[in-house]
């Protein structure tokens, strides 16, 4: 399960929020009638888990991560690196604002301390057959738009069928599995599955974000626009100014505002995104009281450049580290095997023995990372040792078809010494594993060549963070012969090359959750490798890879779902798709001391601008000892 209801582009992420994939479905039509058998009907439900029990029963108040008591009122001021040049999130065209998912709303939404389980939200009640084939959401009657108008059923499958028909490609993948869709009265949607078994296809409709269909009547869905799309959500667009900055304003009457789901939540009156094109200049727009919060993602300016600000010094600006238990994801240098040059797995493998990971750790993060060994880092999701039991049941029936190292290794990363000394060894390992390619120096002994062809290849980025970490690899590669370069672009660029493929190496983000399943399609998939947009940037084609999936997604209860999960991490990691680069088990925030939070926070989040708010005491502390420290410089 990966829930992106809406696409935002934040470029301080190198995959950012890229919702783009496809699986080919037949369009629905409101029309189509849905048969439910009227012996089978369940009876309604307040929410859904994926498996087990949902924690929160049919009477709780509030959850235990918020504070229910917390004050309303206050300004968030926030910061984003790049730009935005659409106010529509959920087509392939335009790069979206940051922080639109706060407008629109889905008719459940998931809590950040389960694995995955979601509660009423537009839905009132859900209802659902053991097999999971179908899914009927019963909406609130007071469900509201921003412009006063109801939430209807009709608005939910006119969403569904634009989505499917002109929204991101994205879409149609997650949705592909639905046959029919069906507004049976204005409360009460029905969407049928072309499948029984696939425990996730009903938390998936939940999720999808419902758009009102007076407000496109007449106008180009796929278009980018810089006016407000109409929502239902906590927050409405304020003001923009294009591609520099968007305000929010909190709904004051907001409809769902006393449901128990979001007591607690979305407390700021205002919330403001400010764009930076400038990395450094983003730091020091914090330092000088430009935003508010900061989650600071590179180690080395936590550990440094924080310690000389005077803000820092003199308390003004906080620093925490919060952990978390969200599963790390895989970040990675993510090949594109569309290349020649990287269709050999072993090609891919030896470019591992040219990044110095402990080195660059020592040099560049005072050795706060964690070396990433798994897709599905930090969880009880990832493989480890050798397989064994039902795991080891799983991966048999490939055997043959996958790396014989499955099966007689575990997965580990070179490892060198950290001083920088002991690489020749392991740019041997690499030489002769290139060779073994049929990789030659050529008669200069300078690049490497196989059929004529010189080994040549450029890493792409849109910000300069992580320049300092290819460089020194880049100088490695060189001396295999490998004529690798570095170039950074814009976010605008960046994305549209992503969106075509138009790369070879690049930073990868392939986030994971505790519950995965049909967003794996998307990762992974062959039908998504030569689909523009799609998320399967590496292009991988591999039919153990697409049956493992498959598995994934008709898991019957959570120990299969590990046994099979595990599984594929591992035939994921012996085809050497990508380097895997590292990951933390805690959250840096440095921020402003004029908020409050929950003292517990979520297992599974952050919840900054859901669970934080403005404590106006706070802030008069911080303006009186501001003053006293001669300002804020």
């Amino acid at each position: 399960m990966f829930a992106l209801p809406v696409r935002t582009m934040s470029a301080a992420v190198a995959f950012g929020a890229l919702l783009a994939s496809t699986f080919a479905v037949p369009q629905l039509r409101a029309e189509m009638a849905v048969a439910v058998p009227a012996a089978t009907a369940p009876a309604p439900v307040h929410a859904l888990a994926m498996h087990g029990a949902p924690k929160y029963g049919a009477d709780f108040t509030h959850l235990e991560y918020t504070n229910p008591d917390a004050p309303k009122g206050g300004e968030l001021r926030m910061a984003s690196f790049g730009t935005f040049d659409t106010l529509n999130p959920f087509t392939l065209r335009g790069v979206a604002a940051p922080g639109l998912g706060m407008t629109f709303q889905t008719l459940l939404t998931n809590t950040d301390d389960e694995a995955f389980t979601e509660y009423g939200q537009i839905a009132e009640s859900i209802e659902m057959p053991e097999d999971r084939s179908f899914v009927t959401f019963n909406l609130r009657k007071e469900a509201r738009f921003h412009d006063g108008k109801p939430l209807t059923a009709a608005d939910v499958v006119w969403t569904f069928q634009t989505l499917m028909e002109k929204g991101h490609p994205f879409y149609r993948s997650y949705y592909g599995n639905v046959k029919e869709a069906k507004a049976e009265t204005p409360q009460r949607v029905t969407f049928v599955f072309n499948m029984a078994g696939n425990r996730e296809l009903p938390l998936i409709m939940g999720q999808m974000p419902v758009l009102p269909k007076h407000a496109f009547e007449g106008k180009d869905f796929s278009a980018t626009v810089l006016t407000a799309v109409t929502g239902s959500g906590p927050y409405k667009v304020k003001s923009i100014d294009a591609g520099r900055r968007i305000v929010y304003e909190r709904v004051k009457d907001w409809w769902a505002k006393d449901l128990p789901i979001n007591r607690g939540q979305y407390n700021f009156d205002t919330i403001s995104y400010e764009m930076f094109r400038d990395e450094t200049v983003l730091l020091q727009a914090f330092f000088a009281d430009a935003y508010d919060v900061r989650q600071e993602n590179i180690a080395k300016s936590w550990e440094s450049e924080y310690k000389g600000q005077r803000p820092v010094q003199k308390g003004l600006i906080r620093k925490e580290e919060i952990p978390h238990s969200l599963p790390a994801g895989m970040q990675a240098f993510a090949f594109n095997t569309r290349r020649a040059v990287f269709a050999d797995p072993q090609v891919r493998a030896a470019l591992n023995y040219a990044f110095d990971f402990e080195w660059s750790n020592r040099q560049f993060a005072y050795g706060t990372y964690t070396r990433t060994g798994s897709y599905f880092a930090n969880s009880e999701l990832a493989s480890s040792g050798l397989p064994q039991g039902r795991e080891l049941e799983i991966l048999e029936a490939f055997r043959g078809k996958v790396p014989e190292e499955v099966f007689t290794q575990a997965y580990k990363n070179p490892v060198t010494s950290g001083s920088g000394n002991d690489m020749r060894a392991h740019l041997a390992k690499a030489r002769a594993m290139l060779e073994a390619a049929g990789w030659k120096m050529d008669k200069k002994s300078q690049l490497l060549e196989k059929d004529g062809q010189v080994f040549r290849f450029e890493f792409l980025l849109h910000s300069e963070a992580f320049a300092r970490w290819i460089n020194p690899m880049i100088g490695n590669l060189k001396r295999l012969g490998i004529d690798a370069t570095l170039r950074v672009v814009d976010t605008a660029q960046y994305q549209k090359r992503m969106d075509d493929f138009d790369f070879d190496v690049t930073i990868g983000s392939f986030p994971q959750s505790l519950s995965p399943g049909n967003e794996q399609r998307d990762f992974w998939g062959a039908d998504k490798a030569d689909l523009n947009g799609s998320r399967n940037i590496i292009g991988i084609k591999n039919p153990v890879v697409d049956a493992l999936i498959e598995q994934i997604v008709a898991a019957p209860d959570r120990e299969e779902l590990i046994a099979r999960t595990r599984a594929l991490d591992r035939v994921l990691l012996w085809n050497h798709y990508v380097i895997p680069q590292w990951h933390t088990s805690y959250h840096r925030v440095a921020y402003w001391d004029k908020f409050g939070h929950p003292a517990t926070p979520p297992k599974y989040g952050l919840g900054i601008v859901g669970t934080w708010w403005y404590d106006s005491q706070k802030d008069a502390v911080l303006k009186k000892r501001e003053s006293e420290a001669g300002g804020k410089k």
